[in-house]
């Protein structure tokens, strides 16, 4: 009984494994895994080492994990020496063949795997082909390199995603992945980095790797690994790097570059310059992260192609000289001083005499601290009992050729409500914008009597549009903004109110229950009510004005007297055409877009004021962009049908 109880508690908990391949990862990892393993009611922790953490030569960083206190589960020795392109191959073929009897026997609910690493590839390949679930740490970043590749094909097999940037999160669903299913964490070695890199002892720290007449801010970080993709480029800029920092004469502690092919041929370099025994320099092969990181904050400059220079040296403002390409498409803050064409020794001097000694104020874009509590939270929402076969939200494919019998038979349709001042219209629009039949009715005076009247207008218009084998996929009502050539929906679909800006703060009664809007101006209704506002008080008929006893005084009478010289009407449509140029004026500084459209009846008499008022009261970035008109059949009924049409289909998988 006590075993069965204890079997059942195990299952319970959500079996974590965390693989970590080299001492670059697991400074990321390791946050993680002590958040997991604080936590023993709720997470089962095992960890597998594999790939250079178990070389001599890199200085058998496996040895720090178990320093940590943590349980290596399986150590998997997957190295091919050779440090070329070929070993590479034969390294993620060797993991590929060890791994499959260590998840097998550790059956893990989930396994963490962190960035881009070619030991990453083969750890994501052999879980997804063994349905273990996946998340990723770091997917959806760009850089140079083979890497670029590796961890967008990792981020494939993955299920679930922790990203660091937000434009790291955008890349994620531009690729298709769930965003249900990506977390916006922030770098998990930011954790430890931002509340611990203020040490009183850092000088003894810096002291004892670069001795004891080294000052604070007065020495170089160097870190440069082979890019995979041009490994004779890369080795070429490697020794220009060492030649200038021998010139430039200052202590200077180097780390080995990692196991990537083309590493053996750097370190001949270095070798054969002399760096090893060279006073000013000190070459070591592995720093723990919390000393790297005091010997980073406290530098007067670090240099390289290292992803450290551009991410976490980024939160101390230390300057930062990136060398190459291998970290192109990075976000980086204002201390990186690019030298993507190294191609000079001269070039990287004057770099360093640019940079060094420099600070920069902090930045963040990698994380605030709080990466680690977000991904335990993340993890905890896993349900396992969710299908485990991965789905892509792909965008809607025009013109397909296969298609569902429902396409075939029915046509894709949305309800287009319009909620004018005279009239109130509802019409079925198909996707290709064709209006496939309108209602008008005109609109009654009280608020209630509208509601009931627009509910029956689309009760009719969907039981219309069964009998049109139209299929409605929604509803659309309201104005618009177009961003990249979508439409903004906002976070309750409620963006672009545009009538609803206010443009005084006492003005007119809006129906929205505010005053001042744009819409207690210039609406048709507004332009309705001062209409008939002058003509109760004889002041809208004109002479050659002819209006009838029982025709309905509308906004197309307010305009017609204006045009015939009447003052009063004319100063209500010049205060209206205000508030409208200048509720627009203010949605430009606010959106910069590259055109105004105006659609409506009253769209070709505001066009000329509006685009005056532009010119007068805008900023000079604003001031050229276009008034004009729209020219479509229906623009407001088609505009808001765009709005569940593009929503809809493109969730349509």
């Amino acid at each position: 009984m006590q075993r069965n109880r204890e079997k059942m508690e195990r299952e319970k908990k959500l079996r974590v494994c965390v693989a970590t391949c080299n001492r670059a990862d697991y400074s990321k990892l390791a946050p993680i895994m002590f958040g997991i393993k604080s936590h023993p009611e709720e997470f089962e922790l095992e960890v597998v080492v594999l790939g250079s953490h178990l070389i001599d030569d890199y200085g058998n960083t496996f040895r720090m994990i178990e320093q940590d206190n943590f349980d290596i589960g399986s150590k998997l020795h997957t190295i091919v020496r050779g440090e070329d392109e070929a070993a590479m191959v034969e390294s993620v073929g060797l993991a590929l063949v060890k791994l499959p009897d260590v998840l097998q026997r550790l059956q893990p609910d989930i396994l963490v795997v962190h960035g881009d690493r070619f030991d990453a590839l083969a750890l994501a390949t052999a879980a997804a082909l063994m349905n273990i679930r996946i998340l990723h740490l770091e997917g959806g970043e760009v850089s140079g390199t083979i890497d670029d590749s590796i961890r967008h094909a990792i981020s494939k097999l993955a299920h679930y995603h922790a990203c660091c940037t937000r434009m790291a999160e955008q890349h994620l669903i531009a690729m298709c992945e769930d965003h249900s299913r990506i977390l916006l964490a922030g770098c998990p070695s930011y954790d430890k980095l931002l509340s611990s890199h203020h040490r009183e002892d850092y000088m003894d720290i810096i002291r004892s790797w670069l001795g004891d007449k080294v000052q604070n801010n007065d020495y170089i970080v160097a870190l440069q690994h082979p890019v995979t993709t041009d490994i004779q480029h890369s080795i070429k800029i490697y020794g220009l790097m060492l030649d200038a920092l021998l010139s430039f004469n200052k202590r200077t502690l180097i780390l080995f570059p990692n196991i990537d092919a083309g590493s053996k041929e750097m370190v001949r370099v270095m070798r054969k310059k002399g760096i090893e025994q060279h006073p000013n320099f000190r070459a070591v092969k592995h720093i723990p992260f919390e000393q790297f990181i005091q010997l980073v904050c406290h530098a007067g400059c670090m240099i390289g192609n290292s992803s450290c220079g551009v991410r976490e040296a980024g939160a101390f403002g230390t300057p930062v000289i990136n060398l190459g390409t291998r970290q192109t498409g990075r976000e980086t803050g204002e201390n990186v001083l690019h030298v993507r064409d190294a191609d000079t020794h001269n070039k990287i001097y004057h770099a360093l005499e640019l940079q060094f000694g420099k600070r920069y104020p902090g930045s963040k874009i990698y994380g605030d601290g709080h990466a680690v509590p977000r991904i335990l939270k993340f993890l905890r929402t896993i349900d396992l009992d969710e299908p485990l076969q991965k789905t892509f939200c792909f965008p809607p494919v025009k013109d397909s050729i296969s298609q569902d019998i429902d396409h075939i038979l029915e046509t894709q349709s949305a309800l287009s409500v319009d909620l004018g001042g005279t009239n109130l219209r509802v019409a079925i629009i198909c996707m290709k914008g064709s209006i496939v039949k309108k209602y008008s009715e005109h609109n009654p005076t009280t608020f209630e009597d509208r509601m009931h009247l627009i509910l029956q207008m689309c009760k009719t218009a969907i039981q219309d549009a069964v009998c049109l084998n139209c299929r409605i996929l929604g509803v659309g009502i309201g104005g618009g903004i177009i961003h990249h050539y979508e439409l903004i929906h906002g976070s309750t679909f409620c963006a672009a109110e545009l009538g609803h800006v206010i443009v005084s703060l006492e003005g007119p009664e809006c129906s929205c229950g505010s005053r001042g809007c744009i819409e207690a101006y210039a609406s048709g209704l507004a332009l309705q009510r001062e209409a008939k506002r002058l003509n109760d008080e004889d002041l809208l008929k004109v002479e050659g004005m002819d209006v009838k006893l029982s025709e309905p005084i509308t906004a197309a009478h307010l305009i017609s007297a204006a045009r015939m010289g009447n003052s009063k009407a004319d100063a209500v449509l010049r205060k209206a055409s205000s508030a409208l140029g200048v509720g627009i004026v203010n949605i430009l500084h606010i959106v910069n877009p590259s055109l105004v459209i105006l659609s409506g009846v009253l769209a070709s008499y505001y066009k000329e004021p509006v685009q005056h008022i532009i010119s007068q009261r805008a900023l000079a970035s604003a001031q050229t962009i276009k008034v004009v008109t729209s020219d479509l059949e229906e623009p407001a009924l088609l505009g808001a049908a765009s709005m569940v049409l593009d929503y809809a289909t493109r969730r349509t998988y």
